[in-house]
């Protein structure tokens, strides 16, 4: 059965000027990309040096053990998965078991007193063995956390913290993960959301809960979602990982002893510059209602001034702005900068949307200065720290904030991602893009373990307007001639991924892709469909709130992509699989409405490949619903969209469901054919309806993905990990580069599951797993 609404091989085209080019143009993939070519050839991707990662989790049936297979300990692949290293398994210091088909082994007669050692053996010779671990003592471990103190606004509003996205580095270089966590207030927003928020922290606790430094943020960065990208990751290969966000002034690191008390509170370094003009960290540029109108006026007397104004872009008046008779001279005194003000605030603004109550607009930050910093990852030193690239240049006006009937001011100006990429295909750079509505910008940095290196900075220039309070920007091109097409084809997360195999990563831009070396690789638009608004019309794909990036068809070249989208009756789909190399559309499907969810995961081991499926209101007939990687309309009913996990034994494909809204659901681990597995009590997922962990990922033990929870009352970060037995031995996750960086993106705005640059599925062919071509280097001793 297939819907009628399926539309096949939609047109895809790059830049405007373009449009006329055939998709041939593109570059096709390379034969065996995102599939098992051999290691050992180009360079050697730099990635972390991990120890064993042993644990050991009591069960009903015993002690289960699970540990890791290193990436460099792996030859080939045989009939259970990937040859090279076998491994003897210790209790008490004596042998009990060899392990070849696995990296996990069941106990029957350990007990909560065993001490446990794992060790690897290479042609018949046995290693070094892990160092020793004893059981939890519970089927799930709490890493304690330390939270912030309650706090009250400036409009005297009570705020208390809870855990929110979480993070993972090895930053003091001795082979295990510490733990960052992003704290997050109970009034954070979303950008479009007015009031204060108090600020956001970021924790880095050992696993035993020792919190070694706390980054405060202070009160000029804004809470929420959208605000806080965070990057925790070697990115020097010196063995420790570091951590890169934007920060502002105000941000400051607090330093902590082994006895938990504060070592050290220091701030920032701000550029020579801004402190010459006057800036400072007791600046506290949160807008109240009133700052906002004086805001306001000043930016009314300056009118004639404006570049676009000057230019004739933009009315000369603001009354031809507005639709009203002329009435002031121009420049505009206070006087009459401040009626046109009462007239904008009180009349204009409410004519266009109920919902413009901007007397009441209060708490954002539209001014002052914006950074990016570096921090060591073991103590919180701050290493370098640069203005933020690009800044937001007004309070939205120019980004179209102020264009449509909801008039938000600080809205698409104020929406950030960040990602970790290997560019060159051998060391990660880091990714920071602002805006992707109606100004697409993305920055890519090598840090050298002493400044910040640009490497390319991609602007697609704003979205041309006639009138900047009446204008409809969204899938208009910007004004650079090279990257104008990928305006609105963000979405609230981007990947990185070699998607045409030259070993290299580029940047997946929701429905555009970023070349390594910062070109334009391809904008997607089609053809919307008859009964579209846009019928004939060659459109973009746009903007979605889902993204996943992946080899999710075993009989297809190269890698996939699976999004939805949000652009309604202008959109030529609302959920499409994409050619990840050409952005050409494989199968997809019109909806004419906001398709707000989508996710990928083998959930059927009947069926070949993975499936996908995106998700509509029940009582909405539309045909969205479940599909095989191939197109093939598999029906209505899907599983949950919140996030993903790999946690079975036969390496299906699970789901995380639980929302933290109004009415609390305890998180669950749900298979489609088996139902609940686990039941996390005591715990609640982040981010309302989004419903997302504070992080899954493969942080030890085999290659199965731990579930990280906060528990109700943020006092612990709940860890789970799945204790059923498999007999399938693949390397660590987190020793593929794709992986790897999807979960140091993670964390971005809406959270999205992280996937391997191989087919991972119950049906894998292990042929053609790589085998991984990584180096991994040590820390040296003492401080960095």
């Amino acid at each position: 059965m297939r819907p009628p609404s399926i539309v096949r091989n939609a047109l895809v085209t790059t830049t405007a000027a373009l449009l006329s080019v055939a998709l041939a143009a593109v570059p096709a993939v390379a034969e065996g990309a995102g599939r098992g070519r051999p290691g050992g050839h180009g360079p050697k991707v730099q990635l972390e040096h991990l120890d064993r990662g042993l644990v050991a989790v009591p069960t009903d049936q015993g002690v289960f053990l699970s540990w890791r297979l290193l990436g460099d300990e792996v030859t080939g692949a045989g009939p259970h998965g990937m040859t090279g290293t076998d491994f003897r398994v210790y209790r008490d210091g004596k042998p009990i078991a060899t392990v070849t088909d696995s990296t996990n082994y069941l106990d029957a007669q350990g007990t909560g007193a065993s001490e446990y050692r794992v060790a690897p053996i290479v042609k018949g010779r046995e290693g070094k063995r892990s160092a020793p671990v004893t059981p939890w003592s519970e089927t799930f471990y709490d890493l304690p956390l330390r939270k912030p103190a309650d706090g009250v606004t400036p409009a005297g509003e009570s705020y208390t913290y809870s855990a929110n996205d979480m993070s993972v580095g090895d930053v003091d270089g001795d082979g295990q993960y510490e733990f960052v966590v992003k704290w997050d207030p109970s009034n954070s927003k979303d950008v479009s959301q007015v009031g204060y928020t108090g600020p956001t922290y970021i924790d880095t606790y050992e696993l035993d809960g020792t919190l070694r430094w706390r980054l405060d943020l202070g009160v000029n960065i804004r809470s929420g979602a959208h605000y806080t990208q965070f990057l925790v990751y070697d990115f020097d290969g010196d063995g420790r990982s570091e951590m890169m966000l934007k920060t502002a002034p105000g941000t400051k690191v607090i330093r902590y002893g082994a006895d938990g008390g504060v070592v050290s509170e220091r701030y920032i370094t701000m550029p020579r510059a801004d402190v010459e003009a006057g800036y400072s960290h007791t600046d506290d540029y949160r807008m109240s209602a009133q700052d906002y109108f004086d805001h306001l006026v000043e930016m009314f007397m300056g009118w004639h001034e404006h570049p676009e104004v000057v230019a004739g872009r933009w009315p000369a008046t603001l009354e031809e702005a507005f639709g009203i008779e002329p009435a002031h001279e121009y420049p505009l005194s206070k006087e009459a900068a401040t009626e046109l003000a009462n007239h904008f605030v009180d009349v204009y603004a409410p004519s266009r949307s109920e919902r413009n109550q901007l007397r009441a607009f209060e708490g954002f930050i539209l001014t002052g200065p914006e950074y990016l910093s570096v921090f060591d990852g073991a103590t919180g030193e701050e290493l370098q720290t640069i203005h933020y690239k690009p800044g937001r240049g007004d309070d939205g006006l120019m980004w179209g904030d102020y264009a449509m009937s909801r008039i938000e001011p600080g809205n698409r100006v104020d929406r950030f991602l960040s990602a970790v990429a290997y560019l060159d295909g051998k060391r990660p750079s880091a990714i920071f893009a602002r805006g992707y509505y109606t100004r697409s910008t993305i920055v890519a940095y090598r840090w050298n373990g002493r400044r910040l290196q640009e490497q390319w900075f991609v602007d697609s220039g704003h979205v041309p307007m006639d009138n900047p309070f009446n204008a409809s920007p969204h899938g208009v091109d910007g004004t650079d001639p090279k990257y104008g097409t990928i305006t609105t084809q963000g979405f609230h997360s981007l990947s990185a991924a070699d998607v045409d195999g030259d070993g290299k990563q580029e940047i997946v831009y929701g429905a555009a892709t970023i070349d390594h070396d910062g070109d334009l690789l391809y904008s997607s638009f089609a053809e919307g469909p008859p009964e579209s608004s846009v019928p004939g019309q060659n459109v973009r794909l746009g903007h979605g709130d889902a993204m996943h990036v992946g080899d999710f068809d075993p009989d297809r070249p190269g890698l996939e992509i699976w999004t939805v989208h949000e652009g309604g009756a202008w959109a030529p789909y609302g959920w499409a699989m994409r050619d990840a190399a050409t952005g050409e559309v494989i199968f997809g499907g019109y909806s004419g409405r906001d398709t707000g969810r989508g996710m990928v995961g083998d959930i059927d081991p009947d069926l070949r490949g993975l499936e996908a499926w995106s998700s509509m209101p029940p009582d909405q007939a539309i045909d969205a619903g479940l599909w095989s990687a191939r197109g093939d309309y598999l029906g209505r009913n899907t599983p949950g969209t919140n996030m993903s996990i790999r946690w079975a034994a036969d390496m299906t494909t699970q789901i995380v469901n639980g929302t933290a809204t109004e009415v609390l659901q305890t998180p669950t681990i749900d298979d489609w054919k088996r139902g609940t597995l686990l039941t996390a009590e005591g715990t609640l997922t982040n981010n309302w309806t989004k419903g997302n962990p504070g992080l899954v990922a493969d942080v030890f033990g085999d290659w199965r993905e731990e579930l990280l929870v906060r528990t109700t009352d943020s006092t612990a970060i709940r860890i789970y990990l799945s204790t059923e037995v498999t007999d399938r031995k693949l390397y660590t996750l987190m020793h593929d580069p794709q992986y790897r960086v999807e979960i140091a993106r993670q964390q971005t705005a809406y959270n999205q599951p992280a996937y391997p640059s191989f087919y991972l599925a119950s049906d894998i062919d292990w042929s053609k797993v790589p085998v991984p071509n990584i180096h991994t280097p040590k820390a040296g001793p003492g401080p960095r």
